[in-house]
């Protein structure tokens, strides 16, 4: 699997600007940690690239309500990402509260948007949906937050003047609807005001399946969470769902839980090895402990920096106050350009 370890060294000065927005959510899982983290690791060691990344704590009050919990999630998300790597230096990596240029642009960005064009998201109109199939008002539950949820992710991508986004399939809409509010603005304003970015879609991000064979996630209380104790690490590990094979006997790969996700965190070499074990004969509690040693071989090493940052938050602060530093130097002269075109600067 990709290293882990940080690579020290100053940010690239010249490339495409590349924008990657975490939202704090809770503990991260080893569903997170293939599917997102790796993928975003990899993208911050790119020599051309100058890679953004940012926690978004206002997105999260969408949903959050209780205080002490979004405190607690934004450090988790921050301490996570340095423990697996993340090299601040070489980055910017920041809170999105901690710039407030991006709150500004949203306002600009919102009187430039049709109503209608809302109506249209896809978070909100999961909501209505769920609340028809309930048999609920179609805006039950529903605040202006997550209603203009696009709005706010438009500002974020456009205020570090972001060429691309990288994006899961599901996600593509946001980036096509900050396209299309920078288009307006431009066009009602000027070609130049604001840069237009295109999406980046991650076509192999990893679908890695939890204890219950369903997609891994939180919401499905299924997950290997990243962090834990070894010891409750291979209790839940030992936990995977699998059939009543007998030990001895062969077992196909590709319908095992314990492999598909086993098989996520290896090179392709050691799945072919992993498969042919498993097709000679392997007892579940040998797959799995097999499972568990890989886990902890790639996550102990980040549970030990990760408790560090977590016991003394002081460094997550100092941090993510540089990183902010730098976007704000960014995000300035993007909103100067448009506070000029729209007339609020004379």
């Amino acid at each position: 699997m990709t290293s882990t370890a940080p690579t020290t060294g100053k940010a690239p000065t010249t490339g495409k600007v590349s924008l990657t927005g975490i939202k704090p959510t809770g503990a991260p899982h080893v569903g997170n940690y293939l599917g997102a983290i790796l993928p975003g690791l990899a993208l911050a060691k790119s020599e051309d690239v100058r890679a953004f990344y940012f926690i978004a704590d206002y997105h999260a009050l969408t949903s959050v309500t209780d205080r002490d919990r979004l405190i607690h999630d934004t450090y988790e998300v921050a301490a996570t990402w340095l423990a697996f790597g993340l090299d601040p230096d070489r980055v910017t990596f920041y809170r999105q509260s901690d710039v407030p240029e991006v709150f500004e642009l949203s306002w600009v960005l919102a009187c430039m948007c049709p109503k209608g064009f809302m109506n249209k998201a896809h978070a909100y109109k999961a909501s209505v949906d769920r609340n028809v199939a309930e048999g609920e008002p179609e805006d039950a539950g529903v605040n202006m937050g997550l209603y203009t949820y696009p709005v706010l992710m438009a500002a974020d991508i456009l205020i570090v003047d972001a060429d691309i986004v990288p994006v899961g399939k599901d996600q593509i809409q946001h980036v096509e609807m900050a396209r299309d509010m920078a288009q307006r603005l431009n066009n009602q304003f000027g070609e130049d005001t604001l840069r237009l970015p295109k999406a980046s879609v991650q076509d192999n991000t990893a679908v890695v399946p939890g204890l219950d064979g369903r997609k891994m996630s939180k919401s499905y209380n299924n997950t290997l969470p990243c962090f834990l104790p070894a010891k409750k690490l291979r209790k839940t590990v030992m936990r995977i769902q699998t059939d009543s094979t007998p030990p001895e006997a062969p077992k196909d790969p590709d319908s095992s839980l314990v492999y598909q996700i086993h098989s996520a965190l290896i090179s392709p070499d050691q799945k072919l090895a992993l498969a042919a074990e498993y097709r000679s004969g392997i007892s579940w509690g040998g797959a799995k402990q097999l499972l568990y040693e890989e886990l902890e071989a790639q996550l102990g090493g980040p549970r030990e920096r990760y408790t560090e940052l977590m016991a003394d938050k002081s460094q997550l602060d100092v941090l993510l106050a540089q990183g902010a530093q730098r976007a704000r130097a960014m995000a300035r002269p993007v909103l100067d350009r448009v506070r000029t075109a729209v007339g609020i600067n004379r």
